[in-house]
Order: C-alpha cells, then structure tokens, then sequence
C-alpha cells in the first residue's frame, strides 16, 4: 500500500556530512513554505483520489525546528485531501536539540505514533565535530519525553577517530534508553560536503574499518533484542517502519515539498531542489515537478530485484513474477548463478546469507545488466 513522504527542510546549521536538501539560513520562509506545501497536497488529492495510504512520513532537513502547529496543519490536511487507512503509521524526524513537551504534545494530539531521532554518536566530541547541534545528554531528555512511545535512534558509522567503544557505548544508550528501532548506516563522503576534504585526507576510517565496526555494532544489537531486518535497520519485534518496508518492496509512493521524490503508476518524478523556485510554482497553480521518466523493463527489474535483496526477508518468486510475469532467477540467470554461494533459499524467497548482507552492493554489482 502507497505512502506519502513530506519534505521540510529547515534546520538549524547543516550537518559537515549532509547532502540533503536543507536550508539552515532560511526559517523566516517557514509560514509560506508550509502554506505552499499544503497547497500542493490538495493538487495531489485531486489526481490519487481513489487511492488509499498506509504511512506519512516527515523527513528533512530537521522537521522538528519549524513550528509544530505546520506539521498538526500538514497531517489535517493529509487527511482532508487523502485517504488513509484506519491506522496508519506517521512518523517525523527530530533532532534533540529541538524537542520539548510541547512540541510532542502536538505531533501525538496530530495523530504521529513514530519518532526517528537523530542519535549519531553518544560521543560529545564526535557530534560537535560533524556539526550536530546537539549533545548526549539532549538526546537522553528527548527520549524520556517519547518514553513508551514507539521511537527509532539513528547511529552513525565511519565517523573520525570512531572505535569500537564509541559505538559499544553509543548502542547501549540507544538501546537502554528505550527506543524499539535502531538504525545504524555508514557515513557516505559525499562531494561539496565539509566532510568530504576529511575522506580526501584519509582522516575517516577505511571500508574495512567500518564494516569492522557494522558486524561489532551488529552483534551489540543482536544481543540486546534488535532483529536486523535491512541492511542498515534492527528492530525489537513488531516494530519495523512500515514507511521504509513500503520503500523496499518498490511499492508506491508520493512526496511533497521541495526535492521530494515520487513514485506511482510506474513513473518516478522529483520535485524543483530550489525552494524559490518550488514556491513559485505552488503559487502559479502549478506542480514543481522537474524530473518525469518511466521506469520499466529490464531497470524495473534490477530495481525490484535490488531493493529486495538489501531486506531479510530477500526477494519473493512469487512477488516478482506477479509484477513482471517471469522467473527472476531466469531473467538474472547467468550473475545469479555465478553468486549463489552468497544466497540461501527459504521456501520461494532467496536472501543474502547474514555475513554478506552488509557487502551486498558489491555482488549486485554484477546482476546490473547494461
């Protein structure tokens, strides 16, 4: 079932690593962006009347630095413009430094039942050094705020001068502090970033090193209760994001607000990344689409296939021949029997074994078909 994902990208200083769309000089265009975005909801409702969506997802940027009463206005308009299922999961993004009781007084009276905080690291002087505003001790009052809700933490790896210390003491708080999902991923330098200069010097640890720590950090996990479910992704039973499964399972989805992604009825299309420019069009009567392509044949394929293999439950046989009407391991044959020792079969699903799933970008490397 389809999802709805919502842009707001404010924040209040960006991030050495981050290359997202975000705006940390511009929160005075909070009010006219939100009134925008709630405009282009409405646009949309018009043409996905007839469909039913299962989770809302606020994502930045920060969310959590605008206003609250914006995103109780942006669910209250979701539900007047679309229609959801009878519970739907709908989450937002916080950064610690930007949470107090009033503002998690308004996202739960807006109907938010899921929190993804931004932890990173549980070492001061590691968040002071990748520009987060935040401290440990923040991230600690955020989570007694969201005591017995259902919130995810976020862990980084790779970054400078990190050991397996730091993320033995970064996972234990995560876990210990309550939150039922933990999400763990690899710092990727990417070009134009303040981090970037920093991999150029080979200041930050090495693949090797990091994927040392990913298997140190999984069996942390592992032995507290988290059940990896995605490569990057563990969860206490019950509690996967069902926004992010929708992702892997190539299901559809629509995306509001600047650089927003969507995908539905086969076509992918994004939104304007410039936010004058996004508004502008909001404002003329018109969507702020910029990129539109069909994604088909052997592409829809690769990326069914792809998206499946990075989850524990691999991909099905039976999913993949109702979306395309073959036998996946005939249309991939020649790079699937060339990887097979990489794989195990259960019942009509094929997965990565546990100790290959973290490197599984390399080996899919091979079933991309020119």
């Amino acid at each position: 079932m389809p999802g709805i994902y919502i842009h707001i990208p404010f924040c209040k200083q960006k991030c050495t690593y981050c290359d997202f769309t975000s705006f940390p000089n511009r929160l005075s265009f909070a009010e006219a962006y939100m009134a925008c975005l709630y405009k282009e909801i409405e646009l949309r409702g018009k043409e996905l009347e007839k469909e039913t969506f299962d989770t809302v997802y606020f994502g930045g940027g920060t969310p959590s630095v605008i206003d609250p009463d914006y995103i109780y206005g942006a669910v209250k308009q979701i539900k007047k413009c679309f229609h959801l299922t009878k519970d739907p999961e709908i989450t937002i993004e916080m950064n610690p430094g930007t949470v107090n009781p009033g503002k998690i007084a308004v996202y739960k009276r807006a109907g938010i039942d899921r929190f993804s905080v931004g932890l990173q690291s549980a070492i001061d002087e590691q968040l002071e050094e990748i520009g987060r505003i935040h401290n440990v001790r923040d991230y600690l009052y955020c989570a007694s705020l969201l005591k017995g809700e259902n919130f995810s933490a976020d862990v980084m790896l790779g970054l400078k001068g990190q050991t397996k210390e730091d993320v033995r003491k970064t996972v234990e708080i995560a876990a210990a502090s309550g939150a039922s999902h933990i999400s763990m991923y690899a710092l990727t330098p990417e070009d134009g970033t303040p981090i970037y200069t920093d991999y150029l010097n080979g200041e930050l640890p090495d693949g090797d090193e990091v994927r040392e720590l990913y298997d140190y950090g999984y069996g942390l996990l592992r032995e507290r209760g988290f059940r990896r479910y995605e490569v990057s992704n563990f969860c206490k039973e019950g509690f996967e994001s069902r926004h992010n499964l929708n992702y892997w399972r190539r299901g559809e989805y629509i995306g509001f607000g600047v650089s927003a992604s969507s995908f539905f009825y086969g076509r992918r299309f994004t939104n304007t990344f410039d936010l004058d420019e996004y508004m502008k069009c909001i404002l003329s009567g018109f969507l702020p689409v910029v990129e539109n392509e069909e994604i088909s044949g052997e592409d829809a394929k690769f990326e069914f296939l792809m998206l499946a293999l990075r989850t524990s439950e691999g991909i099905s046989a039976e999913r993949y021949r109702a979306a395309f009407g073959s036998d996946w391991k005939s249309d991939f044959s020649t790079p699937y029997h060339k990887n097979a020792a990489y794989f195990e079969e259960c019942g009509d699903r094929t997965r990565f074994k546990d100790e290959y799933l973290y490197v599984q970008n390399s080996i899919l490397m091979d079933f991309l078909q020119p």
